[in-house]
Formats: C-alpha cells, sequence, structure tokens
C-alpha cells in the first residue's frame, strides 16, 4: 500500500492576527466616539489641566523667587478653576442628554479667567527678567524662571484647542457617524433556507 501523502500544515501568519486586532480596537475606538464625540474635546482640556499641573513645582518655584503682588493667587485660581471647568464640562455634556447650556456657559468663563490668569503671569515674569535691575540670572537652578512663562504659553494653546473642539462639536458629531463601523459576518450572503422538519 502506498503511503498517504499528508498535507503539512498551513503555517498561520501572525501579523494578520495582530492587524486583525489593530483594527477591531480602532473600530470600537471610533464607535465610543460616535456615542461619546464629546470625549475628543474633554481630552484636549484634559492635557491642558496635565500641562499646568505636572508643572506645579515650575510656577511655585517662579512665584516664591520673584514675590509679585497676586502671582500666587493667579497661580491657585488657575488650579481651582482648572479643576472645576472639568466638572463643569461633564454636567454640560452628559450622556444621551441635551447639552446643559448653563453649565457650558460657566464653564467658558470659567476659561476665559484661566486665560487671563495666565497671561497676568506670563506678563509679570516677563516684566521682572525683562529688566536689567531686577532681572534673576538664568543658572541651573534657577532655570524654571524660563520654563514658567512657556509652559503657561502651552497651557493657553491647548485650552483654546479645546475650546474650539468644543465649538466644533456638531461638524464632526456628524462626521463621525458617516463612519461605517459594522462588523462584516462572512457567509451571510450565501445562507440558505434551513430546514426545520423533522424526517
Amino acid at each position: 500500500m502506498a503511503d498517504k501523502k499528508t498535507k503539512a500544515p498551513k503555517e498561520k501568519n501572525p501579523n494578520k492576527g495582530f492587524v486583525h486586532a489593530l483594527k477591531e480596537m480602532c473600530r470600537k475606538f471610533i464607535v465610543s466616539l460616535k456615542r461619546r464625540p464629546q470625549n475628543i474635546a474633554f481630552a484636549a482640556f484634559i492635557i491642558a489641566f496635565l500641562v499646568y499641573s505636572l508643572n506645579l513645582s515650575t510656577f511655585s518655584n517662579t512665584t516664591a523667587k520673584l514675590l509679585l503682588t497676586n502671582m500666587g493667587l493667579a497661580e491657585f485660581v488657575i488650579m481651582l478653576l482648572s479643576m472645576l471647568s472639568l466638572v463643569c464640562f461633564m454636567n454640560a455634556f452628559q450622556y444621551r442628554k441635551k447639552v446643559n447650556v448653563p453649565m457650558l456657559v460657566l464653564m467658558l468663563v470659567m476659561i476665559a479667567i484661566i486665560i487671563v490668569c495666565d497671561v497676568f503671569y506670563i506678563n509679570a515674569v516677563n516684566t521682572v527678567q525683562g529688566d536689567p535691575q531686577t532681572a534673576v540670572a538664568i543658572t541651573k537652578e534657577t532655570e524654571y524662571l524660563a520654563y514658567a512663562p512657556y509652559y503657561l504659553q502651552v497651557h493657553i494653546i491647548i485650552l483654546c484647542i479645546g475650546v474650539v473642539l468644543t465649538a466644533l462639536m456638531p461638524v464632526y458629531k456628524k462626521l463621525l457617524r458617516k463612519i461605517n463601523t459594522n462588523v462584516e459576518v462572512e457567509g451571510n450572503s450565501d445562507m440558505g433556507a434551513i430546514d426545520l422538519a423533522s424526517e
């Protein structure tokens, strides 16, 4: 008897499984954005909050070094209103509910105050550092004086991006709905009639 030829098992392509998992992850991410498009703008405000809070020691050291009037107050107001504005955003855009306009307006007012305090703080630092008589030499120990205005400028830019994304929410909400996130099941088009009659 002739030996039966055994077929070698097909090697599975590991990249195919990875690509499929990546596509599924992207699909689920888009589905979540379609359900909660406000998360796009909320992410910008979260990033702005992290930029400020993670560099809080830089601002505290700058305030302690320069000791200008209302610098500490501005720093406190920025931190407080940053947290409260996030709470207002979550209350303004609740899941499957209409936009809470008073909360949205309150959030925008808080952001405007935050930006004013940022600008005040930047001008205070630049005023001192711009005058040769009061300027503090930037060394390795006082390099935070140079970083403080920079981080606040980044903070302002990200806040403005968040406000723009909030205003444009109806636009990208419609665009997200146009993205097809349906799962295609193979063989659905070839399914025949199922005979349930017993012999």
